[in-house]
C-alpha cells in the first residue's frame, strides 16, 4: 500500500462492531494472503521474513493501537487479537515476532505525554520495536546481568540477553536492565543498529524458528537518558497483554492446522481397505475427525477473544473500574485462557495426523510445524503457574501475579 493510501486508510470503526472488523479484515487479508505464500518453505529453509514484515508496515498494520490523541486510528484489544489470530494462521513466525512491537506500544501510552510525544510518532512512521528482557541464566529473580551504566561520555549498556524475539526485524530494540544503585530495573530502548549492538540469529528450538529468539549483544551501547524509563511492577494492563499475544499465535497454529487438515481430505484420493472403501472426503468417520478438530480450534479462538474483551472492559471508562479492579478484570481472564488454550491447540495440530495416511509425515510438507509451533508457544509461560493462579484466587481471594521476571531461584525456596 502507498503511503497516500496508508494516510487515507481509517478504519470506519473505532467503533468496536463486528462489522467495523469485517471491515478491517478486508484491509488487511491481502497482505496476510501474501504472508501465508511460503510460509511453509520459508521454515525449511529457515529464510527469515523480513520482508513480510516490511508489507505490514506498509499497510499500517503496526499502528492499530495508536491513540488519536497522537494522530492513530486505534482499534479494540479484541480486533487487534483477532487480527494477529488471522496472520498467526498465515505464518505463526510473524505473528509472534510483533509480539514485543505491540506490548511496547501499550507501554507507551502509560509513560507521560513527553515520552508519548518522542516515541509515538515513530510507531506512526513504520517504524517497530523489539524484546531484550531475559537472560540465559545467572540472574537472580528480579533482577538483570545487563547494567546501565553512567559514564562521562554518558549511559551506556553492557550485558548479553537470550529469547530476543522480533529484535532482528526491529528498528529499537527494549531492553531490560538494572543500574546499580538504583531500585529495580529499566527498560533502555535502544537504536538496533547502533555502533555496539548485535542481534543473532542463533535460536535453536524446534518450533517458531524464524521469529529471530535469539542471543542480543549489547557492548558498551550509547543511550539517551530521554529512552530510559524505569520498569514499575503495578496494577496494569502490560502482562496480560503481552501474555494473550502468546494465545492469539496459538489459535492462529490451531486454525492453520484445521485449514490443512480441511484440504489434506479434500483432495485425497487413497483409501484403505479397512475403512469405507470411500473417498476420505466422503467418510463419515474422517468428516467427524476434521469436525472434532476444527471445533477444538473454534474453542481455543473463542477463549482468545472473550480474554481480548474482558481487556477492553478493563479500560471501559463507562464501567469506571480502578486500576487494582481492571488489573484484575483483564489478569484473571488471561490467565484462565492461558491454562485452557494450549491444551485445545495441541490436540488439534496432533490430531492432524488422524485425517489421513503416512503420507502425511513426509518432511517436504512439514506438517509437524503446527505441533512444533505450538508446542514452542505453549512452553513460554508454564501453565501449572497459571493454573494455581487461577485456584488461589476462587478459593482464597488471592490477587493472580503477572508474570513480570524470570531468573535464578532463591536457595532454600
Amino acid at each position: 500500500m502507498s503511503a497516500e493510501a496508508l494516510a487515507i486508510f481509517r478504519p470506519s470503526s473505532q467503533q468496536h462492531t463486528e462489522a467495523a472488523y469485517q471491515e478491517l479484515l478486508a484491509h488487511f487479508n491481502e497482505v496476510f494472503t501474501r504472508v501465508a505464500q511460503g510460509a511453509t518453505e520459508r521454515e525449511q529453509q529457515r529464510i527469515l521474513p523480513f520482508e513480510q514484515v516490511q508489507w505490514l508496515k506498509d499497510a499500517g498494520f503496526t499502528t492499530l493501537r495508536v491513540p488519536e490523541s497522537h494522530g492513530g486510528s486505534p482499534i479494540s484489544h479484541e480486533h487487534l487479537f483477532r487480527l494477529l489470530i488471522e496472520l498467526a494462521a498465515a505464518d505463526s513466525n510473524v505473528a509472534h515476532l510483533l509480539r514485543s512491537h505491540f506490548s511496547f506500544v501499550e507501554t507507551i501510552s502509560l509513560q507521560p505525554a513527553e515520552f508519548q510525544d518522542r516515541w509515538f510518532p515513530r510507531v506512526l512512521a513504520g517504524e517497530i520495536f523489539g524484546n531484550a528482557a531475559t537472560e540465559r541464566g545467572g540472574n537472580a529473580l528480579g533482577t538483570t546481568n545487563t547494567k546501565l551504566v553512567q559514564t562521562g561520555q554518558g549511559w551506556v549498556l553492557r550485558g548479553e540477553k537470550y529469547y530476543t524475539t522480533g529484535s532482528i526485524f526491529a528498528d529499537w530494540v527494549v531492553v531490560m536492565a538494572t543500574t546499580d544503585g538504583i531500585e529495580g530495573r529499566q527498560y533502555a530502548i535502544v537504536d538496533r543498529h547502533a555502533e555496539g549492538v548485535e542481534i543473532l540469529d542463533d535460536w535453536d528450538g524446534f518450533g517458531q524458528p524464524l521469529t529471530g529468539t535469539g542471543t542480543a549483544i549489547f557492548t558498551d551501547v550509547a543511550v539517551e537518558e530521554a529512552n530510559i524509563i524505569q520498569r514499575k511492577i503495578a496494577s496494569t494492563l502490560e502482562p496480560a497483554f503481552f501474555q494473550l499475544c502468546l494465545l492469539a499465535v496459538l489459535a492462529g497454529i490451531g486454525k492453520g492446522a484445521r485449514n490443512a487438515a480441511a484440504g489434506i481430505v479434500a483432495n485425497r484420493t487413497r483409501t484403505f481397505n479397512t475403512g469405507s472403501g470411500a473417498l476420505f472426503k466422503d467418510d463419515a468417520q474422517i468428516q467427524e475427525l476434521v469436525g472434532r478438530l476444527a471445533a477444538n480450534v473454534f474453542a481455543a479462538e473463542s477463549i482468545v477473544v472473550t480474554a481480548a474483551r474482558e481487556l477492553d472492559s478493563a479500560l471501559d471508562e463507562d464501567l469506571g473500574l480502578d486500576p487494582q479492579a481492571a488489573y484484575l478484570r483483564a489478569e484473571l481472564a488471561v490467565q484462565q485462557a492461558h491454562v485452557a488454550t494450549p491444551k485445545l491447540v495441541l490436540d488439534a495440530t496432533s490430531e492432524l495426523f488422524d485425517v489421513t495416511g503416512a503420507s502425511a509425515i513426509s518432511t517436504s510438507k512439514s506438517l509437524d510445524r503446527f505441533w512444533r509451533n505450538a508446542r514452542t508457544v505453549a512452553t513460554h509461560n508454564p501453565v501449572a503457574f497459571k493454573a494455581r493462579s487461577v485456584g488461589d484466587y476462587f478459593i482464597n481471594g488471592t490477587i493472580p501475579t503477572g508474570l513480570n521476571s524470570i531468573g535464578e531461584a532463591k536457595a532454600g525456596k
